[in-house]
């Protein structure tokens, strides 16, 4: 009895970690973006004001979730989810993100991506982003990256005319299949 004793403390222990960690309500939230079989098993983080991060909740998985810095004139409720290889290009962008004047904003996309700065994220991961006006209102939206995909080479549209999938941003890194009614 001796000997168990010590195990069964840790096991207590290690299950109190556990309940504290999704009972923590940053956590909570930050997961909102992940699909249900998902979302056990995902990292969340927290992101610095250097927009360096933190890792709050270590994951088995390679999904990561994290509430994202909202920039002045945005929805102010944002959770989103990716694949942890594209959590560089998530910081790249959340950098240009705080340039306020939107044709500021839009010339530093588009200067990073002629200039091959912006860090390609994983081909065919997937981006899931809830965002609205509060939790209650916020919406689903969920994009798969394609990074170069172009017409050609995958035989979708590349504009929403035609109904259905369809390739944004087509041919660049920024290329990702906008999926309608999600």
């Amino acid at each position: 009895m001796k000997r168990m004793t010590p195990i069964i403390f840790i096991l207590l222990a290690l299950s109190a970690s556990a309940f504290a960690q999704t009972q923590d309500p940053a956590i909570a939230k930050a997961l909102l973006a992940a699909p249900r079989q998902m979302s056990e098993a995902a990292t969340v983080i927290r992101w610095k004001s250097d927009l360096t991060y933190e890792t709050v909740k270590a994951g088995t998985n390679r999904l990561v979730c994290y509430e994202r810095p909202v920039p002045a004139g945005q929805q102010p409720f944002s959770v989103e989810c990716t694949s942890v290889a594209n959590l560089e290009r998530v910081a790249q962008s959340l950098k240009i993100e705080k340039i306020a004047d939107p044709k500021e904003r839009l010339a530093a996309f588009e200067a990073s991506e002629k200039a091959g700065t912006w860090t390609k994220p994983e081909f065919g991961s997937v981006f899931y982003n809830m965002t609205g006006p509060s939790q209650e209102q916020a919406r689903m939206h969920v994009t798969i990256s394609m990074p170069g995909a172009t017409t050609q080479s995958l035989g979708l549209p590349d504009n929403a005319s035609k109904g259905g999938v369809w390739i944004m941003n087509a041919g660049t890194s920024a290329a990702h299949l906008m999926t309608p009614g999600h």
